[in-house]
Parts: structure tokens; sequence; C-alpha cells
């Protein structure tokens, strides 16, 4: 006689063992309807589950995240079903779910095209249609490889070969398509309500390059149609945003075959990423950073004592000259080590804070790069406090107050903290670890802020607080970090003469804000869609006279705003006044600024905003005044 309790307190008791289906028909009508999966002690399970001792149960439904995540896994099977139906030769792969949807690998003997989209998505509508029964069923490995060995699913025969220990698989079975997997899965096919293919790919098998290439199908599932109407918007709204099309278009770099993953900053976007700089080179002066310099090149060996040849010997770019090995730097940290090391120092010395926009590269493969969101050659704004074990919790505080600080004037009010503890491969002792976690765990807990765990997740050598931002779009955009590092400051030789005489090793904090130089640009040009606030603006202000005869004096205005520090320029094409405000908007300028005859003759000009707002005309000094004005509030919103 199972009691089940459920998430409210309440219990409910059965005369035999029950399903997860029937515990919900037994709460009503509606929730069995609904009714997706449940979760008992736990565990995410079909509704066809059965419970046979004491439980505790969640019927999970579309309004759950774990609903969203059944329907979508479910999806791709419906999806798999459906191509299979159509193109009977295709042989399927694997099928995961991703972040907001789904996709599906298979093999076929051509691309599919857009046109095949739109037919394998009218094939799923008929399946949910025909609300065919989803099942699970359990076989040994041996009749698994049978099963799809004479089915002519070869890649499914090998990925059962591949899987360790000689327990018995499960499937899932709908209509006639079945295919291996752990669930849990929707109970039929008619659950699905609102569906949308979204694109094609190519993918090699397995992600090896040398292997074969796959069609990955896309797509996303939502609980309704609304839902999915929210967020296919949300996707049209990004691809407009996309930083690689604005870059291009606003004329602010380029990538080509030549060097992969590398960026051609082009004056506009060198513009930006100087601005940035300057910017951080200032706080972090004020914050008691002291910049250095770090070479390119390093003996492979450092990397080695490190520990980072161990861990990221295929993600580093090495090269060979007089008999030695050298590796690019992929990061700065052992580097910066270095510089501590130069000269013994004393617990006075301490805290000492080294920064460096330190230019790294990273083997990335070549699927996985995407414009500046990830590249092979990038910039760090990265820094490293060697401090006593004592001062953790101060150089924390201190660091996570810079950062808000620094997101609040980049326009992001909205951060989110996460706690990543330590990797199953790590270097260090579990006392250590324990240490460093615990630090951290304090360090969030006295900021008074909410933060979310994430087991495993912190670095090899050390855990970490990441900082995530939310875009305009409410994407998570992960940046900053802070870590505590017990281990690699040992491992190089670090040390310092504490107050009681002795050498102590210190405590090595890494610490990141924008993360790269690169990917903090991509996401704040897709955030504000290429419209800068102005002093990020690669350009603030344009000068556009309606005549020639305002030439001389259009160049004069420029030159005066120059001298006081603005970037402007002046367009004396002979072009129509309207075809000019109407480019210049086009590309962003925040301020457009007119001169025509009485504009000239008063020492004046007519102002305009890169959105229409009409300002009226201004003297030099008057706008000069609204300009630094607007520089002043940087991406402030509230000010």
């Amino acid at each position: 006689m199972p009691a089940i309790t459920l998430p409210d307190g309440s219990q409910r008791s059965f005369d035999a063992s029950v399903t997860v289906a029937q515990v919900a028909e037994s709460i009503g009508a509606g929730l069995a309807k609904a009714a997706l999966a449940g979760r008992v002690d736990g565990t995410l399970v079909d509704t066809s589950y059965l419970i046979t001792d004491d439980a505790e149960l969640a019927i999970i439904t579309e309004r759950d995240a774990d609903g969203l995540d059944v329907i979508r896994h479910s999806c791709a099977h419906l999806m798999a079903q459906a191509v299979q139906r159509l193109f009977p030769e295709a042989q399927v792969t694997i099928g995961p779910v991703i972040e907001d949807g789904f996709f599906y690998d298979f093999a076929y003997e051509r691309a599919f095209t857009p046109e095949d989209l739109a037919q394998i998505e009218k094939a799923m509508g008929e399946i949910v249609k025909e609300n065919l029964p989803v099942s699970r069923e359990v076989m040994s490995r041996d009749d698994a490889i049978a099963m799809f060995d004479k089915m002519g699913e070869k890649y499914k025969v090998e990925i059962i070969k591949d899987i360790p220990g000689n327990e018995e698989l499960s499937f899932y079975r709908q209509g006639d398509f079945i295919d291996l997997c752990r669930g849990p899965h929707v109970p039929n096919t008619g659950k699905f309500k609102a569906f949308k293919l979204t694109s094609v790919a190519g993918a090699y098998w397995r992600g090896d390059a040398s292997n074969e290439m796959l069609q990955r199908i896309y797509g996303t599932a939502w609980g309704d149609k609304k839902a999915l109407a929210d967020y296919l918007f949300r996707l049209e709204e990004a691809q407009k945003r996309d930083h690689r099309k604005i870059g291009k278009k606003l004329d602010l770099f380029h990538f080509q075959e030549e060097a992969p993953g590398m960026v051609f900053w082009h004056p506009k976007g060198w513009s930006i990423y100087q601005t940035i700089q300057h910017y951080m080179q200032k706080l972090q002066n004020e914050s008691g950073y002291q910049e250095i310099r770090t070479p390119q090149l390093v003996d492979y060996t450092l990397w080695e004592k490190s520990g980072h040849a161990d861990k990221f010997a295929d993600e580093m770019f090495s090269v060979e000259s007089e008999n030695r090995m050298y590796a690019i730097k992929p990061m700065n940290c052992p580097c910066h080590v270095q510089v501590f090391n130069q000269g013994l120092k004393s617990y006075r010395d301490l805290p000492l804070r080294l920064a460096e926009f330190g230019s790294c590269h990273r083997f990335e493969p070549s699927g996985s790069m995407h414009g500046l969101m990830r590249v092979r050659s990038f910039t760090q704004d990265d820094a490293h406090i060697f401090c006593a074990e004592s001062a953790i919790q101060d150089e924390v505080a201190q660091f996570m107050e810079l950062l808000f600080r620094v997101y609040k004037d980049f326009g992001f009010d909205e951060i989110i903290l996460r706690l990543s503890t330590r990797p199953e491969k790590r270097v260090g002792s579990d006392e250590m670890w324990d240490k460093s976690e615990e630090a951290l765990r304090q360090a969030l807990n006295n900021s008074g802020l909410a933060w979310e765990l994430l087991p495993g997740e912190g670095a090899f050598y050390g855990p970490k607080i990441e900082f995530s931002l939310k875009d305009c779009m409410g994407r998570i955009q992960q940046c900053g970090t802070i870590q505590v590092d017990f281990s690699m400051p040992e491992r190089l030789g670090a040390q310092y003469v504490a107050e009681d005489g002795n050498r102590k090793v210190p405590v090595m904090l890494h610490r990141a804000i924008l993360g790269s130089f690169e990917r903090f640009i991509g996401v704040l040009i897709e955030h504000y869609a290429g419209a800068l606030p102005v002093w990020l603006a690669p350009e603030q202000a344009v000068i556009l006279n309606i005549t020639d005869k305002q030439g001389d004096y259009c160049e004069k205005v420029r030159k005066i705003l120059a001298e006081k520090g603005f970037r402007v320029s002046a367009d004396l094409r002979n072009e129509k006044i309207g075809f000019k405000i109407r480019e210049h908007t086009m590309q962003k300028v925040p301020f457009l600024l007119v001169a025509g005859d009485r504009e000239m003759e008063n020492g004046q000009i007519s102002v305009r905003t890169q959105d229409g707002q009409d300002l009226g005309t201004m003297t030099l000094e008057a706008f000069a005044e609204h300009l630094a004005t607007e520089v002043a509030r940087l991406g402030r919103t509230g000010n």
C-alpha cells in the first residue's frame, strides 16, 4: 500500500502499486490530461512508471521547466519518425535537448533543403493527430544490436557497442519508430501543441572532423502556441541584432580564411575596443592594480609545471624553435606568477594586484567558432591578486564592487551569480578545495545577493564565482569570474615572507570582468543593436553641410569639437542633406549636426539625434556641454 506524498505535503494512499498517470487521475481529470511525466523521489520518470513503495511525487506538466525538456526530447523523436517516413533510407544517430529546443543528426545521401524541412514539419503534425502511444521497452545489448543491424542503422549499432557495462538498455517506441533513449518521454504523440523546425546544418559524426558529415536538423518546441510565437519573435529579433551582420554594416571588423577565428579590427571597431580598454585601465588603476605585459611565446615546460599542458594540450598552439618547444600562451596566469617571483615579497607587499590586457590564443574547432563570441585569438581583461588567506574575503568583496560598477556603466543591471565547485579532473588536495569553496561561499553570503550552485563546474585548479549578465532579449551572457587558487602558486614556486618570518605560499585569485574584449564587444553590439551609448560610439557626432558654401564652417566645427576630445567627423559630400541624414542614421551616429547659411552666420548648428529627435539650434558651446553630459552618463539608464 504505497503512500504518495505530493509537493504541498498532502498524502494519498493506494491499495496496490500505482503509476504516475493513475496518481494524477486520482487528483483530477485536468491534471491527468496535462501530465507529461513525474518526479519520483527526485528522479524524472514516465507517467507509466510504477510506484511500488512510499514515495514523494511531483506531477510534471508543460508549465514546469522539466516539462519543457520532456516535450523537446520527445519532439526530437517525433521529428526523427517524420524524417524516416519521408526519407526511409535516412539513418538516425543522436537527438538531444539543447537550450530552447532540440536537434537530431541524420545520415542521408544529400543535404536536406528548406523545402524538406517544411515537409518534415507537416509530417510531424500528421503524427501528432495520430495520437500514437509512446511506450518504454528494455532489451539486452545483443538483442538491441541485432535489431538495429537488421534495420540498417549502423550508427545506432556503434553507439550501443560503445556503451559500457552489460545492463539492459531502454528504448522508446511510437508507432513504427523506435530509438535508444533513457527518457522520460510524453505518454503519446498527441501531447505536442507547438513546435517549429528552425534550420539545418552539417555536423560531423561524434564531432570529429575525420568522420563523415551528417545532417543536423534543429527545432524548437513549447507548451503552447503563444510561447512558440514569443520565442520565434525573439529569434527574429536576435537575427536582426546578430553582431556579425551589424559589424559588417557598420564597418567594425571582419574575419577571413587566412586567419580563422581571429579578428581584423577596422578603425571604428578599434575605436570601441580602445575606449573600453582605456576605461578599464582607469578603473583598475584607481582600484590598486598594476598593469604588466607578459610574452606571447613561452617555453612548453612552464605549461607542464602549471598543469595547463595536461588539461589543455589539445587547445594550445605550439611551435618549435632551436630545439625547444614553445606554446603560444592560452592564458596569462602562469606568466603572472613569474612576475610575482621576481624579488622576494613580504606580507607588506600584499595584496599584490597584477593586471594585463593579455592576448591569448586557443585552438577552437572550426565548427564552434562564432563571430566575436568564440574566437581563437582574444584579449582578456585579466588580473591576478596575490594575497594572504585571511584577505580572501576582502579581496573578493572589493572585486565584486568593481564588477557591478563596470556592468552598470555598460548598461547591465541584472547580474546572475553562480558558484562553480570542484570538477572531477582537478589538482590539489580535498582539504585545499574545501577551504577554497568555503571562502567563496562566505563571500557570496556576505554580499547578501542571491546565488546558484553549479557542482563540478570549477576550473581544474580552483572553484570560481561566475558572473553572468542578462541582455535586452533575456539571454544569459557569462562574462566575469573570480577563482581561488591555492595550487598554482605552489606549483610555480611563489612565496612571501609572513609576519612571523616564515615563508608562505600566497593565495592567487584569478579574476576577469569582461571576460574577453572580443566577446564582450559582441554582447554590447547585440544588446544595443549597434546603437551604442554615446561614450562608446566610434563617431559621437557628424557635421553635415547643406551646400558647399558651409564646407569651411563645418570643418571648423569639427576641429573645435575634436579639440575638446570628442570623436567627430564632417560629411562634406555633394549630396542632398536628406540622403546624408538617412545614411548616418543607419550608421548609428548618436548626433547629426546640420549647418546651413543661417547656422553659419550665427555660429550655431542644428542638432538631431540618431533616433530622429530634433533638439533645435545650439551654439557650439551649448552642444559641447550637452555632448559631455551624454558621454558622462556612460551606459547608465537612470542618470
